[in-house]
């Protein structure tokens, strides 16, 4: 457990904005880490991860950084890098853990290995994704980019139909295109905070579909976030050990997130980590912190206590 309060009297840099297409996501996230810093009287420096951003860290002289930074350059392991090259501790996890998880596949294979079940998939890149031919598995499917998050460029498939656009809109994103068996039922997210799984959310799209793509994440009024879920005590409970067991094969470190789908027999399945969820006031992880008694600029300040290198 990290010193409470360690950064006090510290510059501390929050990065946010970036180049990726979660941008205005990341500028959310950075403008409420931003407020609740200033309001535990923490020396703040507001920096936009775009253009000649390695100028702007070093002009502002920073002691250590917040990473409030969604999808590549801030999530991927990118940032971190330079960050521990620049000898300045951050926020989140290390350069391998964001790498890994910001693949979707790859964490997939990690968490099989110690016994997280997965939906069946597929990985289509280079000349796979010339002329694919739908997976033996068979339909509905799920198609999304690797390496993109917030439902960025991801499609329900129910036929043959809708195979080719949903494939060329998650090419548009990203050179591996990631395809899963789509599992019926009911999806949860499960937040850990240094090492503490918080309690879950589920997720309930409005759509006829009841499918959370990115018109049901960002539109308001089309998604309802219910807490505390309404299923099997056991359930949770399992979805609880699994996100300690998954963060710690993937070594996620301050704060993140992992979803999966329920089937209607119970049976739980990986879909993905969030190494860097959001963190408004009313983002899924805060609402769970604030749901178990842990008010949000003490979540925030709690994350800052863990930056470090070498994670």
């Amino acid at each position: 457990m990290s010193e409470k309060g360690r950064f006090r009297g510290k510059t501390v840099g929050v990065f946010l904005g970036g180049e990726s297409s979660e941008r205005e996501v990341s500028l959310m996230t950075g403008a409420a880490a931003v407020a609740a810093l200033r309001r535990k009287e923490y020396r703040v420096a507001e920096i936009d991860i775009r253009g000649d951003w390695l100028r702007v860290i070093h002009e502002a002289k920073i002691d250590v950084a917040f990473i409030a930074l969604h999808g590549r350059l801030g999530e991927d392991g990118c940032i971190q890098g330079a960050l521990e090259c620049a000898r300045v501790p951050y926020t989140g996890s290390g350069v391998a853990a964001s790498a890994v998880s910001m693949s979707k596949v790859m964490a997939k294979r990690v968490v099989t290995a110690v016994g997280l079940p997965c939906p069946p998939d597929a990985l289509f890149e280079g000349e796979d994704l010339a002329s694919p031919s739908p997976p033996a598995f068979g339909f509905p499917l799920v198609v999304k980019p690797d390496r993109e998050g917030s439902t960025v460029g991801i499609s329900l498939v129910t036929d043959v139909g809708g195979w080719s656009g949903a494939m060329a809109t998650a090419g548009k994103y990203d050179t591996r295109v990631l395809v899963e068996a789509y599992v019926p039922g009911r999806e949860i997210t499960v937040g850990i905070v240094n090492g503490r799984a918080l309690p879950a959310i589920e997720i309930v799209p409005m759509s006829g579909t009841g499918f959370y793509d990115y018109h049901s994440k960002y539109t308001a009024g089309q998604t309802e976030y219910v807490i505390p879920v309404p299923m099997d005590r056991e359930i949770l409970l399992r979805a609880a050990e699994f996100t300690r067991t998954g963060a710690l094969a993937l070594s996620l470190r301050g704060a993140a997130r992992i979803d999966y789908r329920v089937d209607p027999a119970g049976n739980l399945f990986f879909l993905e980590a969030n190494t860097i969820p959001g963190m408004t006031e009313t983002s899924l992880l805060p609402k769970a912190a604030k749901f178990d008694g842990v008010p949000f600029d003490d979540l925030v300040e709690e994350i800052l206590d863990d930056a470090g290198l070498n994670k």
